[in-house]
Order: structure tokens, then sequence, then C-alpha cells
């Protein structure tokens, strides 16, 4: 196998060295790039190569979702394992919708980076046990309300549980508040959750949260 070019995402520094550090123990794998917000990573994949982007779904600016979305439109041929904390059915499922090559959560152990980026590199699809069964669980809770909203819907959603008013939702995914607004209305009369409260409360229930 030829050397990947690996890049990494997560918005910790420590984490991002201690990736970088076990990574680069493979003699087939070179780490060329580290970021630490979700722009960064979008302007210089656009603009260079890497085979791999290890990415958390927990970043800064726009977030890991959207990032992922938006990376996979723009460079479909760069492979994308997301590596998060978050295992709830819900968020791997929307993941994997939004174009996630493999996912793998930071319970796994160390060894378990490393075989995913050479499984990816190999063409495969790996993803950690919590991650099977995640999308296991969320294709027996099909019907739940946060199930049928789109992607950008359910990132909005999310943020709104969290208790982000409308106008920092806009800033954050660079559209306009009457955008989100909009995005508000549907995910209201898809859920039939209220207010924010509500939403808070079902999202802690599903563990949509971090």
């Amino acid at each position: 196998m030829t050397g990947l070019r690996v890049a990494i995402a997560d918005d910790h520094a420590v984490v991002r060295t201690g990736y970088r550090r076990l990574l680069e123990l493979e003699p087939n794998v070179s780490v060329v790039a580290e970021f630490a917000d979700c722009e960064t990573a979008y302007t210089w994949l656009s603009a260079n190569h890497a085979d791999i982007l290890i990415l958390d779904l927990s970043m800064p600016g726009r977030g890991g979702l959207e990032t992922l979305r938006r990376l996979k439109a723009r460079v479909p041929t760069l492979k994308v394992l997301v590596f998060s904390m978050h295992g709830a059915p819900a968020m791997v499922s929307q993941a994997m919708q939004a174009g996630a090559d493999g996912y793998l959560t930071k319970s796994s152990a160390p060894e378990a980076l490393i075989a995913a980026v050479l499984d990816l590199g190999a063409g495969g699809q790996p993803l950690s046990e919590e991650a099977v069964r995640a999308l296991g669980e969320a294709g027996n809770d099909s019907q739940a309300p946060h199930q049928v909203l789109s992607l950008r819907e359910f990132q909005v959603f999310t943020m709104l549980a969290q208790g982000l008013a409308v106008d920092e939702i806009a800033a954050r995914l660079c559209v306009s508040a009457k955008t989100v607004a909009n995005y508000q209305t549907a995910i209201r009369q898809k859920t039939g959750l209220s207010n924010a409260l509500e939403m808070f409360r079902y999202a802690r229930t599903h563990a949509l949260l971090e």
C-alpha cells in the first residue's frame, strides 16, 4: 500500500498531538495537517490533498456534521473517519447519512484508530462495536420524531436544545436568522416539540447532546 495522507480535525490540541504520535508509528501513514475548527479544515482540504480525514463531531463553527456534508460534496474522494465521543444512535446515523466512511467512538482502544485508518485506505468501512450497535438501534427507532429531521434540521435542533438563540445559530451556520427561524418552525411541526425546554428534555432523553 502506498503511504496514506491523513488529516486530523479536533478542537483539543492535546488530543490531536496524541493522534499524530499514534498514527506516525505506522510506516504507511503520514499526518499532513491538523485543524482546531471546521472552517479551517474545510478550506485546507478543499485546496490540498489528503486521503483520510479523522473528524470529531463536536467542533467549533458549523459543526462536524455540516463540515462532513460539505466536504463530501466538495471533495468526494476524501475518506472521512468520524472519531467522536458521541455513540448515540441518532448521532451515528446522522453521520453515516452525511457521508462518513467509518465511525469510531473515543472509547475504542488506541490500536483501533490505526486499524480503522488502514481499513479505510484499503477500501473498507470501519465501524466500532458501539457504532454497529447504535446503527441497529437507530433502525429500530426509525419512527422517532428526530429521525424524520433532515441533516440541517437535526443540527439546528441540537443547537436549540442546548439553549442557543436563533441569532447565535445563524452566526455559527453562516446563514440568516430568517433561515434558522424557518428550520425552527419545521422542527416544531415535525417533532411536536414547541419550545427549547421541551427540545432539551427530549434531546437529553435520547442522548443527542454531549
